[in-house]
């Protein structure tokens, strides 16, 4: 695209040309460190994954209907209800 097309009405190169003074760059606020940890970091391209690993065993979500009473028991015991319940259920289908 030519520097000086009519839609643009300036001139690219002298924009580029400019360099900023240190008074510009006071304008600019400090990043808080928030926008690092919520920020991607690649190597060779590709993006590094954090968190938890990816299972080999993948879940998959459903609606499922239970007796209200057998769910307040699993859900009594604490943490991890469900996934006591994925165990209970794993055994009654002898996998």
């Amino acid at each position: 695209m030519p520097e000086n097309e009519p839609g643009w009405k300036s001139n690219l190169a002298m924009i580029d040309a400019t360099e900023p003074d240190a008074a510009a760059y006071e304008e600019i606020p400090e990043l808080p460190d928030a926008f690092f940890e919520e920020a991607v970091l690649y190597r060779n391209g590709v993006p590094v994954l954090r968190g938890r690993p990816r299972s080999a065993n993948v879940k998959q979500q459903v609606t499922l209907r239970l007796d209200a009473d057998v769910l307040n028991i699993f859900r009594s015991s604490g943490p991890g209800w469900q996934g006591r319940i994925n165990a209970a259920l794993r055994k009654a289908a002898g996998v």
